[in-house]
């Protein structure tokens, strides 16, 4: 891997695999991140990588719904390796507006496998990152396979599962050098305080009101966004073309125990306003709402050696002092703020 092409590298996931690449010893490529920087992506998370690494790190502005401007990057620049994050991924948002999850997932894949291929001379991995939801919900036994039949069930979901048919045409179709991983729900730094874990523990922080779904019995499968990363590392290392690997954390919880899991961290935090239970307040459920995921990844862990390394309470703790140590990073991607950091920074990106 010389030159390794990030899309919505500004964004959660994708700003920690950035940050992975360049921890890595073994990595000595360059990394292009190109993101259009939509409100949840931040890239101020990146702002020290151009001026510690030069021309190892480079930004780009760029939509992936702009095809002609994809293709001009690919054709400047040799791109061998691709790891595409980016995507419009909040279920809710999902709800209320599904075309634009659909001009972004599926019509942004598109225009970035075409670029691809056009310029497949120097291709060695196009690795697309996906997410269980793919598979659409379990009952109260079982776990997703790798083989498990697709049935989305939201607007996001079936988003995502379009492009991962897409990715999968483009191999069997014109030997792209694919691989896919469908993850479990992530939860680390830098994640956008619209997901349940940030904003449940900045609410709680703030003596705000902790909004769960229904009776909080929904249950998720919590993945580390570093043990994702270094799952993600280990699939462009050793997978094999071709192949989809599913990246679980092995740890299954109700929302409402993960809420609870918070509260406690902030009694511990703030103990003059205990208890911050008392702040949950049970909302009418989202339409659709599937009730419980789980990954089974007995594949990647028995053919490439990878495993998650975090176990959720220590994880879970580390990330609330995280958020707790960092009102500014807040405060910017509440405010918008960064949106004037990138003018500033990236004006002839733009």
């Amino acid at each position: 891997m010389n030159t390794v092409l990030i899309t919505g590298g500004c964004g959660f996931i994708g700003s920690n695999f950035i940050l992975f690449l360049f921890n890595e010893p073994s990595f000595t490529g360059s990394v292009i991140n190109l993101d259009v920087c939509t409100y949840a992506a931040n890239p101020s998370n990146l702002a020290d990588l151009a001026e510690e690494y030069g021309d190892r790190y480079r930004f780009r502005k760029i939509d992936l719904n702009d095809g002609p401007a994809v293709l001009e990057l690919f054709e400047t620049d040799p791109i061998d390796t691709v790891v595409h994050f980016a995507a419009e991924s909040h279920v809710d948002r999902s709800i209320s507006g599904p075309k634009l999850f659909v001009e972004t997932n599926v019509m942004g894949t598109l225009h970035l496998l075409e670029a691809a291929r056009a310029n497949a001379e120097h291709l060695v991995r196009f690795h697309h990152v996906s997410t269980d939801e793919v598979y659409g919900e379990l009952g109260e036994s079982g776990a997703f396979r790798e083989d498990t039949p697709y049935h989305p069930n939201s607007p996001y979901s079936a988003s995502k599962a379009a492009s991962d048919h897409l990715v999968r045409a483009y191999a069997h179709t014109y030997g792209l050098p694919i691989t896919i991983s469908n993850c479990s729900n992530n939860y680390g730094p830098y994640q956008f305080p619209e997901k349940l874990i940030p904003l449940m523990m900045l609410n709680a922080m703030e003596g705000k009101s902790l909004p769960v779904y229904g009776d909080g019995s929904n249950i998720r499968d919590w993945l580390h966004v570093v043990d994702h990363c270094e799952a993600i590392w280990a699939i462009l290392q050793r997978g094999s073309c071709g192949e989809t690997y599913n990246v679980g954390g092995g740890t299954e919880l109700p929302n409402l125990d993960v809420v609870r899991t918070i509260c406690a961290l902030a009694d511990d935090a703030h103990p003059d306003r205990s208890p911050h239970s008392d702040l949950i307040e049970f909302v009418k459920d989202r339409p659709g709402h599937d009730w419980r995921y789980a990954i089974d990844a007995t594949k990647i862990e028995r053919e490439l050696g990878w495993s998650p390394r975090h176990d959720f309470e220590t994880g879970l703790r580390e990330t609330f002092e995280w958020y707790r140590n960092q009102p500014q990073w807040v405060e910017s991607v509440r405010s918008g703020a960064y949106q004037e950091w990138v003018e500033t920074h990236y004006a002839d990106e733009s």
